[in-house]
């Protein structure tokens, strides 16, 4: 599978993702678009692994026939491709976008960013295609290539916003580095601590990122 590089646009650990959602058993072919096959492949991807997406088992899911596949992918590569570069090109789009709108100070965005992980159901739909994704890159070396570009951006991008408070090249790469972990490690660790217990962390986390450098 020919995976494209990441174009040059930042990305943060998004939170906008597809629900879960089937087509209705009288859909036909010419009902069904690209979205709705990447959506049906993306729950499979999640609720069981890659190897779960086939052909027949995406047509028996939207109760259609193998056809109509065919219309708007060239084989499951294609597919596959479709679907990492929609999770991409959503969560990119959806984050850019609300930013942008938002115009927030540096500090003010480091606590957007922080609060990500608390955003509830839309939040753990989020992390549970991520760490599907991340599943499937441990097999797949194409994978894998796509969420090093990824990690790396989102990354930068938060390097710049410590950047943007004053701190040195090193030291905002390091708050980065750390804000990233904590938000994938909430990801990982998702069922530890209660709703208060979690928002204890988030606010830890905040006084230690946003803290100023001591003076010798």
């Amino acid at each position: 599978m020919e995976i494209q590089r990441y174009n040059d646009e930042p990305f943060i650990f998004g939170i906008k993702m597809t629900r879960n959602l089937k087509a209705s058993p009288s859909a036909t072919r010419s009902q069904l678009g690209p979205a709705d096959w990447i959506r049906t492949a993306r729950n499979l991807l999640v609720s069981r692994s890659v190897d779960a997406i086939r052909v027949e088992v995406l047509a028996k899911e939207l109760a259609v026939t193998r056809g109509g596949f065919y219309w708007h992918f060239k084989d499951r590569d294609d597919l596959l491709e479709q679907m990492l570069f929609a999770w991409r090109d959503e969560a990119t789009e959806q984050i850019i976008s609300r930013f942008e709108r938002s115009d927030l100070p540096p500090k003010e965005l480091i606590r957007d960013l922080l609060s990500l992980p608390l955003r509830g159901k839309a939040a753990e739909e989020a992390a549970a295609t991520e760490l599907a994704i991340r599943a499937w890159a441990r097999r797949d070396e194409k994978v894998r290539q796509l969420l090093d570009e990824m990690d790396a951006k989102r990354l930068s991008y938060i390097s710049q916003c410590f950047s943007a408070l004053g701190f040195g090249v090193a030291e905002a790469r390091s708050r980065a580095f750390a804000l990233y972990s904590y938000e994938l490690s909430e990801s990982l660790l998702s069922r530890q601590g209660t709703a208060e217990q979690k928002r204890e962390r988030n606010a830890l986390m905040e006084r230690l990122l946003l803290a100023p450098l001591k003076q010798d």
